[in-house]
């Protein structure tokens, strides 16, 4: 009874969808108040009918209805609790329904808190958001509908994918979705915009707080993953430039350069034309992810289903809603036309050039993941691309952006002097050319890999600490840090999300270039050398495990005879799927991780090892950490909450 009524409860949804993507649309063109008045229940009514549905398909996976045909497919009674709910969202049908939740909460989150906006713009986005549900609703009811019954239950499921029984793999999808999802907003804002054909700096005010939370979440998403590939999968890396991992960092590349172009839109009324592409585009770009891991059409260890009908439903929605916003963008050309004048040496430009180096950058990731689609289809031929040429054709506009940041930040806008603005900046780049310095010399390979992250992430660092004290102003010191402390939030945040950029980068320069990697058949009670640690195999044991048998070893990690950490790799067997998963054993620390993996017996009686020493490994995840708690700090300010603030005189809306 449950099931049945969270299905009706979808197809009640797509009635409201239908009717907030209607009435409100007509009703602004109208100018009918009663009929725009009917996005905001509605949305909430979406909403409340889509979590409804979403709660009826938990309780069926928590309780183990295996009637489901969804549960059989994706749960086991053996499966502990987290996984069973976690099992809502690891499998198409159920993502997709997450997909169409978090779509219904932005859509009810723009009703709550939307009410300092314009009454026809409001009815206009909320109307957007709405065709937006339709059209994937319709595609889950349609097509992936996770209510389907059986009409002979059996006594247990297949288990879920063990892969995804991991607890950076429950709360990852969530975040991601909450990321792609969230860049609808930008998308309704956009659209409702160009039909209003307005598009002023109280425009950017409004759609910059949604850009924002949309980046945050896909930071924290993309991080979970890289996290769970980096300690799961026991290969020793955090990112395979796979498509299905490309697909979310390409709209995070996106959305930020849109929230760098919404502030000259705020700030200056430039670039109208380019933040409103952006902002359609960065949605585009989430749907082109929803299409790559659900149409099967590129091969990936991420994707969820291998379906071309389903694929060609969501080329149809994706050709829907970009194919209208670019037609819609080029017959409202003239609404968009700028009236802020800058010159070439200004933070405008600054902001431009960091447009077109997230841009471009994006456009490679975007060739580089297709490529072996369109080689095979006019050539015939299989190709794969991987990270040799993501590595070459990325790094250099990652480097180029780092570069530029700290001098963009601290430009004044309109007209700016390049000497002028390096005077703080100098202290910054004779340290930040020390610390490549420094690390060069103390270095054993030729690598520059690692000295240039080191002069580069310093760099970043050292700029967005100079430009917090700039902006303290002149005097004492103890008047400087008091009015440190008084300081927009928006600046913390700037600052924050800046310093993570340069900690990542660093990171990521430090892993690549100064990791060391040992593979050898050790036998029990033998040792090895790693990077100046002394790794002992004292035991192997069988291990059974609540739903899997685990071949679990015991590894002692000493340096100059003094024990660092016990280690417990394992390898895991999942008997309902048949499948074997590699449990690699971590001792994080701040300077290093030690990382081993248990793999397969020998002839000889000994197990084969692999071991890696991986310097500066969790200052990745604090510089994301940053980076999305730079975000966070920027959305609390004062003047995201009020939205626009003072409204400012709205354009003229073109004929």
């Amino acid at each position: 009874m449950i099931v049945e009524l969270g299905h009706f409860a979808l197809v009640l949804a797509l009635a409201v969808a239908l009717l907030q993507s209607s009435l409100p649309m007509i009703g602004a063109w109208k100018r009918w108040n009663s009929w725009m008045a009917v996005a905001e229940p509605a949305a909430i009514l979406q909403l409340a009918l889509i979590a409804l549905a979403f709660g009826a398909l938990t309780y069926a996976f928590v309780t183990s209805d295996f009637s489901l045909r969804l549960v059989v497919l994706n749960s086991h009674t053996d499966k502990p609790m987290l996984y069973k709910v976690s099992g809502v969202w690891g499998n198409h049908e159920g993502s997709l329904l997450l997909w169409v939740l978090i779509l219904a909460l932005f859509g009810a989150c723009a009703a709550w808190f939307g009410g300092n906006l314009p009454a026809s713009l409001r009815a206009r986005v909320l109307a957007v958001q709405g065709m937006i549900g339709v059209a994937f609703l319709a595609f889950l009811l349609f097509t992936s509908n996770p209510f389907l019954r059986l009409a002979e239950p059996p006594f247990n499921g297949d288990d879920l994918n063990p892969l995804l029984q991991d607890p950076g793999l429950a709360f990852h999808p969530p975040f991601l979705y909450l990321g792609y999802v969230g860049l609808s907003m930008a998308f309704s804002f956009a659209v409702a915009a160009l039909i209003e054909g307005r598009v002023d700096a109280a425009w950017a005010r409004w759609v910059r707080p949604w850009t924002l939370a949309a980046w945050i979440f896909l930071t924290i998403g993309i991080a979970l993953g890289s996290w769970w590939a980096y300690y799961e999968l026991g290969w020793g890396g955090f990112w395979f430039w796979d498509p299905v991992e490309n697909a979310s960092f390409m709209p995070w590349l996106l959305a930020a350069a849109l929230l760098h172009s919404a502030i000259v839109v705020e700030k200056r009324e430039s670039l109208k034309a380019w933040t409103i592409l952006l902002a359609v585009l960065a949605f585009g770009f989430s749907l082109i992810g929803t299409f790559i891991v659900r149409s099967g059409v590129i091969t990936s260890v991420h994707a969820f289903a291998n379906d071309p009908e389903r694929g060609v439903f969501i080329l149809l929605i994706l050709a829907g809603f970009m194919g209208g916003a670019l037609t819609l963008f080029a017959a409202r050309a003239s609404a968009m036309e700028a009236k802020g004048v800058f010159s070439m040496v200004s933070r405008e430009s600054a902001l431009v050039a960091n447009n077109l180096l997230l841009a471009v950058s994006c456009f490679v990731v975007f060739v580089g993941t297709i490529w072996p689609l369109v080689a095979e289809m006019l050539w015939d031929r299989k190709l794969s691309v991987g990270a040799p040429f993501f590595d070459a054709a990325f790094s250099p506009f990652m480097v180029a952006l780092a570069a530029l940041l700290p001098i963009g930040a601290m430009m004044p806008w309109k007209r700016a002097q390049i000497g002028r603005t390096m005077q703080p900046l100098w202290p910054v780049l004779v340290f930040a050319m020390a610390c490549g310095a420094f690390t060069f010399a103390v270095q054993t390979g030729t690598s520059a890999l690692v000295p240039v992250g080191a002069l580069l992430g310093a760099w970043v660092v050292g700029g967005a600490a100079a430009d917090l004290w700039q902006r303290a102003g002149r005097g004492p010191l103890g008047d400087k840090l008091a009015r440190l402390t008084r300081l927009p939030r928006a600046d913390w945040g700037k600052a924050t999300a800046h310093a993570g950029m340069g900690a990542t980068l660093f990171a990521v320069a430090a892993m690549m270039g100064w990791q060391s990697e040992i593979i050898k058949v050790v036998p029990v009670g033998g040792s090895f050398d790693l990077a100046g640690y002394q790794v002992t195999l004292n035991r192997v044991d069988q291990v059974q495990g609540p739903n899997y048998l685990s071949t679990m070893a015991e590894m002692a990690v000493r340096r100059d005879g003094a024990e660092v950490a016990v280690l417990y790799p394992e390898k895991r067997v999942y008997p309902v799927q048949a499948m074997p998963t590699t449990e690699a054993a971590l001792d994080y620390g701040l300077w290093r991780d030690i990382y081993l993996v248990i793999g397969d017996p020998q002839e000889d009686g000994g197990w084969a090892v692999r071991g890696y020493w991986k310097p500066f490994a969790n200052w990745l995840w604090i510089g994301s950490a940053l980076m999305a708690l730079g975000g966070l700090l920027s959305l609390t300010d004062r003047r995201y909450r009020v939205a626009a603030g003072a409204r400012r005189a709205a354009a003229q809306p073109a004929e």
